[in-house]
């Protein structure tokens, strides 16, 4: 006879949203047979259910040897947003893993995604942006964004995305600009930069002052920041609330300045004493490096030197540092204030 007894136990975690999973080593083939199902709810619960999966590096690694990359890509093309948006997710934590990121280049996915980049969905765009940042991080990830012809139209998004989707822009061309600058010399970026420099918002502010400083590295680079009038706000954002803007811009006026043009653009911006500044030994180590090789540039002038020169003892005691970097600049930044002609 039943008895009306509620169980101690709680209900059985069961999401309808989500495939069934296959026990053991037939979980992946079945959602992959799923991914390539005509019917839209069995495609959308096989991608919630891989998003679960895609977390664990062992499960990546044997869904892609049975070839779920390539029934992916094919879902980028999908004409419901739920299924892209998905997909897009399920990318981007594949690209979180080593392995992941590898097998982009070779199934050729960045030139998949690149496709939703003007995609209506917001959420299908962060996704996708979220796996080029992480792929950027792979040298040759950043090479492969370059090759596609990417830059140009990342520069062009970055003026017209959502702030959270600027700022996976910015990372990811900060990494792709150490690679190759040359396409984005040409597309305007450096203006672009500049713009962002003036954003409220500190972290946009902090990654367009490092992608400032990946851009300074080739000749045009510091050519184009001297033109456009950019190093008087990196000047000024040496005094930013954000540590980490200080810091970046300390790091870009450090390329910028290598120039003649360069160095003599900060002097009249009056550079010095807010880079001086950076030296305290309470702030980090990043800043206070970036800083001192930026004093070093400038002392390449003379009346840079000239003004150095009274401040010869504060990198007397950067040289007594612990940190070895540090001893390093400020043994070069002393020889060049006090050489002599």
């Amino acid at each position: 006879m039943a008895h009306a007894k509620i169980s101690m136990y709680l209900p059985p975690n069961i999401n309808p949203a989500q495939a069934e999973i296959a026990y053991g080593c037939l979980a992946l083939p079945k959602l992959n047979r799923e991914l390539q199902s005509a019917v839209l709810l069995t495609r959308q619960k096989a991608l919630v259910a891989l998003c679960d999966l895609m977390h664990d590096p062992e499960y990546v690694y044997e869904a892609i040897q049975i070839g779920c990359l390539e029934s992916l890509k094919g879902l980028l093309k999908d004409g419901d947003d739920l299924v892209r948006i998905k997909t897009t997710e399920v990318l981007h934590i594949i690209a979180t893993h080593s392995v992941g990121r590898i097998s982009f280049l070779e199934h050729d996915i960045i030139f998949a995604l690149s496709f939703l980049l003007s995609d209506p969905n917001n959420r299908c765009r962060e996704n996708m942006h979220l796996a080029f940042k992480h792929l950027s991080q792979l040298p040759a990830g950043a090479q492969g964004i370059v090759n596609c012809g990417l830059i140009p139209a990342l520069v062009w998004k970055l003026q017209r995305e959502e702030e959270n989707i600027q700022e996976l822009i910015l990372d990811t061309l900060a990494i792709c600009l150490q690679e190759d600058a040359t396409e984005a010399l040409g597309s305007r970026a450096v203006p672009c930069f500049k713009e962002k420099l003036l954003s409220p918002n500190e972290n946009i502010r902090s990654k367009a002052a490092e992608a400032l400083m990946a851009i300074s590295i080739p000749l045009e680079g510091k050519n184009q920041v001297w033109k456009y009038d950019v190093i008087p706000i990196l000047v000024h954002r040496l005094k930013d609330i954000s540590m980490e803007v200080r810091a970046n811009a300390a790091g870009a006026l450090m390329y910028a300045t290598v120039t003649t043009e360069g160095k003599y653009a900060a002097l009249d911006a009056d550079a010095i004493p807010p880079l001086l500044e950076l030296l305290d030994p309470e702030l980090s180590t990043k800043v206070r490096l970036n800083a001192t090789k930026a004093l070093t540039m400038l002392a390449e002038a003379p009346e840079g030197r000239k003004l150095l020169q009274v401040h010869v003892p504060v990198f007397r005691a950067l040289e007594t540092e612990k940190n070895e970097n540090i001893q390093w600049a400020a043994s070069i930044a002393l020889d060049v204030i006090e050489w002599k002609p």
